[in-house]
């Protein structure tokens, strides 16, 4: 299956306002494959000779940055298909609100965060699995001090054989 692609680069500079914008997409992609139904396949038992052949066919995908796609066979036309909005970063948690701005002029908070804070207050600010900082520290090992770095070998590798011998 032979494939050609080609890409497009966009790329804007205003110096006066110390703006960039800069964009490149994969625009066209033009493939060959098998055509599905048309395949010939004969076979001679008593010459001992097979025959076959495959019909193939070019697809066409073209992706725009307007998320705008075209697919389709090459000379039958092609098909268009308006994508889904989707943002390429995640969405901010936190945005500062503007300095010295008064209460109608900030802006709302954003629904999955609404959804957070909803959910926290419905909780009652308690977590279920809540443990104390003294219980979680009970649960890890003793700190060293380290004064050689071959010590922290000797002591890891004492504490492992001690291990061991426990069971």
């Amino acid at each position: 299956m032979a494939t050609s692609e080609l890409s497009c680069q966009v790329s804007e500079e205003n110096s006066e306002r110390r703006e960039a914008f800069w964009a490149e997409w994969k625009d066209l992609t033009l493939s060959t494959r098998p055509e599905e139904g048309c395949s010939l396949h004969e076979e001679d038992a008593w010459r001992r000779e097979t025959y076959h052949q495959q019909g193939q066919c070019q697809a066409l995908v073209q992706c725009s940055p307007w998320l705008v796609m075209r697919m389709g066979i090459l000379g039958r036309g092609l098909q268009e298909y308006q994508l889904p909005y989707q943002r390429v970063l995640p969405l901010p948690i936190f945005t500062p609100a503007k300095v010295g701005a008064a209460k109608e002029e900030r802006e709302d908070t954003p629904i999955p965060l609404q959804e957070l804070l909803s959910l926290e207050t419905a909780l009652g600010g308690q977590c279920v699995d809540r443990q104390e900082v003294a219980e979680i520290t009970k649960q890890l090992p003793p700190v060293v001090p380290v004064s050689k770095p071959g010590a922290l070998r000797r002591s890891l590798s004492r504490s492992m054989s001690q291990e061991a011998q426990r069971g």
